[in-house]
């Protein structure tokens, strides 16, 4: 559905030229939903301007729903949605006229019959003689989406569709952009500073920084490149309030008493030879364990603990979160950018 090759934009300003994009390749298949992130200034902006043809591009190619970028704009608008961050609604016109006046601007075949399915859809029956400057903040973004669904596109553009939506709003959106997904095939791009969103609607993630894509691949992929998960065992008998981040010698030693040295060792070595097992260090009676794909590698480990005559006490698996991701490839969080 976009296949981008080389995608640039440069600037030029009183202070000289900005490369404010600088060879972006991306691809995104018809019907996947792919989340676009990068801290401000990373170029996604105007990555996203350029797609929608809102932006000519320096150097590069772009299809975009099989329309040239360059050579055809107007194919490309005319097969895509695009919803902006602040909408485009007039808050004195009711939701109704503003649908039927973009709904006969793009020749929609019985914009009234389309209009009624969408607001059955996106739950705005009822509104349509409501001014939009009279409807909630979550009723506003449904309106936003109707917009850019009118004519039925192939490809949406959703640029920041929650901000400022309290969690439930959010949530329902969530569900009205899976639903777009679910029963019509309609493939979604959007940007969001909100993690969260990403890792709960998004089959891939695409990350930019200064530019550039830095990183791409599902949520789960992305995670499992950071550092792996961790897994915390706790031996049995461990006592409490152990002093944190003792070096690992010094704290068998204290270990040894409570714990007993020689279990603290056992559990260590025989976890040390797992193959999943990336590294291994020790705190008081507590191991903290990075591992590959740490759900299928802990029935292996409590195996191996047990093998070694180890008996555990309690045992926690935590996985890296999209932000850990985005701070590795950017050195920023993206809740920091945004």
């Amino acid at each position: 559905m976009i296949e981008a090759s080389g995608l640039a934009r440069t600037f030029t300003t009183k202070h000289g030229t900005v490369e404010a994009v600088r060879g972006v390749d991306l691809s995104v298949a018809p019907g996947e939903i792919v989340g676009f992130l990068g801290p401000n200034g990373a170029g996604k902006s105007t990555t996203l301007r350029m797609l929608t043809t809102l932006l000519a591009p320096t150097a590069g190619a772009a299809v975009v729903a099989g329309h040239d970028l360059r050579a055809d704009p107007a194919g490309v608008r005319r097969r895509i949605g695009y919803v902006a961050q602040g909408g485009g609604t007039d808050p004195a016109v009711p939701a109704a006229e503003e649908l039927d006046l973009q709904a006969r601007l793009y020749g929609v075949d019985d914009p009234a019959g389309r209009i009624a399915g969408l607001c059955a859809r996106l739950d705005l029956e009822g509104l349509a003689d409501r001014p939009c400057g009279a409807l909630s903040g979550g009723q506003r973004r449904r309106l936003d989406i109707a917009l850019g669904l009118v004519h039925g596109p192939p490809l949406v553009f959703l640029d920041e569709p929650t901000t400022g939506l309290d969690p439930q709003s959010r949530g329902n959106l969530w569900d009205h952009i899976r639903r777009m997904r679910a029963e019509d095939g309609t493939t979604v791009f959007l940007t969001t500073h909100y993690l969260d969103e990403a890792d709960a609607l998004c089959d891939r993630i695409l990350i930019i920084d200064h530019g550039r894509i830095v990183a791409e691949g599902t949520p789960a992929e992305l995670k499992r490149r950071v550092s792996g998960d961790v897994v915390t065992l706790t031996l049995a008998g461990a006592p409490l309030g152990l002093p944190a981040g003792a070096a690992d010698m010094a704290a068998e030693a204290e270990a040894a008493g409570a714990v007993g040295g020689d279990a603290v060792a056992r559990a260590r070595a025989a976890l040390s030879r797992h193959p999943a097992v990336r590294e291994a260090t020790v705190t008081g009676g507590t191991l903290r364990l990075t591992v590959d794909d740490g759900d299928q590698a802990l029935m292996g480990l409590v195996r191996a603990l047990d093998a070694a005559g180890v008996e555990l006490e309690s045992l926690h698996l935590a996985r890296p979160s999209l932000d850990d991701v985005f701070l590795t490839v950017t050195g920023r969080s993206l809740r920091d950018a945004a």
